[in-house]
């Protein structure tokens, strides 16, 4: 499959958004318009996208804040699936993270959801064995 991974641009927020319904990202408590919004005021060089035959297949925001990167909104349309995209995706994720200086990556992943879990784990991910605590503001 020919893929090109690329930046996202506004362009791509209409087709981005579906993809995350698409893969059930998208909760009440994240707004997606926001989420980009806010992701294209900083560091809006870590989102990626993937496209397929001029088909948006695949996304993944990625951050840095100095101490750890971060992962979130990995996605992948449904129908193409295990091959190949959302490793991938991951790798362009790092080898930018890696060339900021990034020595570590953190993501979550609901408990309930072990098919993700296990395609992290396949790329080399593991459990931390830490609690992760949240607070919205």
């Amino acid at each position: 499959m020919s893929l090109i991974i690329r930046p996202y641009n506004s362009e791509d927020q209409e087709a981005v958004i579906a993809l995350w319904k698409d893969c059930r990202l998208v909760v009440p408590q994240n707004n997606p318009v926001a989420d980009i919004e806010a992701k294209m005021r900083f560091q809006p060089d870590l989102f990626l996208v993937a496209l397929s035959k001029a088909r948006l297949v695949g996304t993944v925001m990625a951050g840095y804040e100095g101490h750890r990167g971060w992962i979130n909104y990995l996605a992948v349309a449904p129908d193409l699936r295990r091959r190949g995209i959302g490793r991938k995706m991951m790798q362009a994720a790092e080898d930018r993270l890696r060339a900021l200086g990034c020595p570590k990556i953190n993501l979550q992943v609901r408990r309930s959801n072990t098919v993700v879990i296990r395609f992290y784990q396949s790329i080399g991910f593991a459990d931390d064995e830490v609690v992760s605590l949240g607070k919205r503001l």
